[in-house]
């Protein structure tokens, strides 16, 4: 997927999340955003996996251990959803971690407890890009 691609593909999932936001508002659980926003992103054609198991290697050698990326939109853009009232750190460090092990080039990190979605919405790319 081109960069530009990658650009429009993202214009849209904010608008999925912003559309489910609207929808639904904040305080829910996070489980209540994950399955809305699939729902809305089938509805948009955008094809999207949730809970997708990625294998842990260690210079080379397989871990036996695995994470899972909250949704994978088109395989290549990583969603990490949240439903809390104040962002931590380590959210941002395990996105940009799961973009790394994971070999993708865009993540974002969406909050969907706030009051303006855009003010929970963060961009990531992977720097080995």
């Amino acid at each position: 997927m081109t960069k530009d691609q990658l650009n429009d593909l993202g214009a849209e999932i904010l608008d999925a999340c912003i559309a489910v936001h609207i929808e639904l508002g904040p305080g829910l659980l996070e489980t209540v955003y994950k399955t809305a926003l699939l729902i809305e992103l089938g509805l948009r054609g955008i094809p999207c996996e949730e809970e997708v198991r990625i294998q842990v290697f260690y210079k080379g050698m397989d871990t036996r251990k695995y994470f899972d990326i909250d949704l994978l939109v088109c395989g290549e853009i990583v969603l990490e959803l949240k439903a809390v009232k104040e962002m931590n750190p380590y959210f941002e460090a395990k996105l940009i971690n799961h973009l790394r092990l994971s070999d993708k080039k865009l993540g974002y990190l969406v909050n969907f407890n706030v009051v303006r979605l855009k003010d929970g919405f963060r961009r990531f790319v992977n720097k080995l890009y």
